[in-house]
């Protein structure tokens, strides 16, 4: 298992577990963020035809803005590996805290360029929030979600302060919250 969206300023946190199988190897397997976006979009449809499982389930911005981004991601990959058919025996959890589960779990500090069913988790993880970041962009477009996919880049945190969050920023976050704060304190 591993996730994506942890930092941005916008948009769910997204989970994904994933089941190998040996008898179907996947080339090229790696950490999502040192794969190009072309590299990963090809490994994600690679990784749900070959794999005997695989799972992606998500956090919304209400969840990460009520339960904090470490519960709401723990949320998320639970929710994974709920969803996983057939169920794992063991969880490999990219990182360094395990989710609450069902079955036995590991956590692997860097376990997304060392372990291969890590490496495709994060792959599917990281292009289907980048896709749903897109999908965001469609009906935002002033916001530059397709550029930025919510993280808190120079660009994003000045137009998050010229044109105030909307309904998709995680309101929990200092960043925006001190865009609430100028936009209701200009307003007065």
């Amino acid at each position: 298992m591993d996730e994506a969206g942890r930092g941005p300023l916008a948009g769910p946190v997204v989970a994904a577990a994933v089941i190998l199988d040996p008898a179907r190897p996947i080339a090229g397997l790696a950490d999502s963020k040192k794969l190009s976006e072309k590299r990963r979009e090809a490994l994600f449809d690679e990784i749900r035809e070959r794999a005997l499982a695989h799972a992606i389930a998500e956090a919304s911005v209400a969840e990460i803005d009520q339960l904090n981004i470490l519960h709401a991601s723990m949320l998320a990959m639970q929710r994974a590996v709920a969803a996983l058919d057939p169920q794992p025996h063991e969880a490999l959890i990219d990182g360094n805290r395990c989710p609450r589960l069902a079955l036995p779990a590991r956590a692997l500090v860097g376990g997304d360029a060392i372990e291969p069913a890590i490496s495709a988790a994060s792959i599917l993880a990281k292009v289907s929030r980048d896709r749903g970041m897109l999908a965001l962009h469609a009906a935002h477009p002033d916001y530059g979600f397709d550029r930025h996919k919510g993280y808190p880049t120079k660009e994003h945190r000045r137009l998050l302060h010229e044109r105030g969050p909307i309904a998709a920023h995680r309101r929990s976050f200092a960043p925006v919250k001190r865009a609430l704060e100028d936009l209701l304190g200009g307003a007065n």
